[in-house]
């Protein structure tokens, strides 16, 4: 494969380890992206951890800062004949951030280079998009494409990821607070004293795809890694208290909302998601509560532990408001 910039960091694991591919791509501000790059260098960590190798298709903006012992090749996961040595000895694919376009590109190079497995890092509630014509969807064209792909497939669809304000891939409910907490102490948003949303932690997360990439018994299934949805006031005092001083807080209307996450450059149609959701998950609480804890294999099935808490991020990230 000449040509192919691979970058191996100091450090190394045995070559008979399993080789894993992930991919990461910059934040695109769409509704239902997940951060590819925080949770792709969290699972890098863990599968490095484990002994495992692993190698990413990483994106130029997300070329930086992997854990010792990753190899990186900068490139695009949209734009996989760009780069197919990539894939060269993998044995999985974790696939994030990947577009309808060019999906089944990458699974072609994925299959003729051997890889057996692919985890796929979908969004929350694709199932809905079957309603709509295929030319229309996103996600579950995506998830069909791996399932018709030859290959081993888990999908997992999470929730909100906490740390998505790290890369600013969604609108939903703290995209701008570091920034505001910071300057001013104060927060500004819509539904902000009645709202709920949805939020795993991206740690939690990694490790839901490091199970379903190393061991087979998540294969053709689809796994809902989701925590249970939390106020955003609550989340505001979790922060309060981790950087130590109180934080103002604004309750902003709905349209006064729209106008304020468009002026941050998010599209309408994240914007659309982003209120429904904080309206619908106030509004049936209980009831999408118990969805949630009803969901199996739980969370803490698939990592092993306890999910991790907004407390515990925000003490993680305390120097990101401060």
């Amino acid at each position: 494969m000449p040509g192919i910039p691979l970058f191996p960091r100091p450090g190394s694991v045995p070559s008979a380890s399993p080789l894993h591919l992930l991919t990461a791509v910059n934040a695109p501000k769409g509704a239902g992206s997940s951060p590819t790059g925080v949770v792709g260098r969290c699972l890098a960590r863990q599968l490095l951890a484990a002994g495992d190798r692993v190698r990413v298709l990483a994106e130029p903006g997300q070329a930086a800062d992997w854990p010792v012992g990753t190899e990186v090749v900068e490139g695009s996961v949209t734009r996989p004949a760009e780069q197919p040595g990539a894939f060269a000895g993998t044995d999985t694919l974790f696939l994030a951030g990947a577009v309808p376009d060019t999906v089944r590109d990458v699974l072609r190079l994925a299959r003729a280079a051997g890889t057996r497995r692919v985890v796929t890092l979908s969004s929350h509630g694709p199932e809905h998009e079957a309603a709509y014509p295929p030319e229309t969807w996103f996600w579950l064209a995506v998830e069909r494409a791996v399932e018709a792909a030859g290959m081993e497939w888990t999908h997992i669809r999470p929730s909100a990821v906490m740390g998505a304000v790290l890369e600013g891939t969604y609108p939903a409910t703290g995209s701008d607070w570091p920034e505001t907490v910071r300057r001013e102490g104060t927060v500004r948003e819509a539904f902000l004293e009645d709202g709920h949303y949805p939020f795993v932690h991206e740690e939690d997360l990694a490790a839901v795809a490091a199970t379903a990439l190393r061991t087979a018994g998540h294969v053709s299934a689809v796994l809902e890694a989701v925590g249970p949805p939390l106020a955003s006031r609550d989340r505001l005092e979790s922060i309060a208290r981790a950087i130590g001083r109180p934080i103002t807080a604004v309750d902003l209307t709905a349209e006064a909302g729209r106008d304020a996450w468009r002026a941050q450059g998010w599209p309408d149609d994240g914007i659309d998601v982003t209120l429904f959701a904080l309206r619908e998950y106030a509004l049936h609480l209980d009831e999408l509560t118990q969805w949630t804890l009803d969901q199996r294999p739980a969370l803490a099935d698939l990592t092993g532990r306890p999910p991790r808490t907004f407390d515990d991020w925000a003490e993680e990230h305390v120097h990101i408001f401060r």
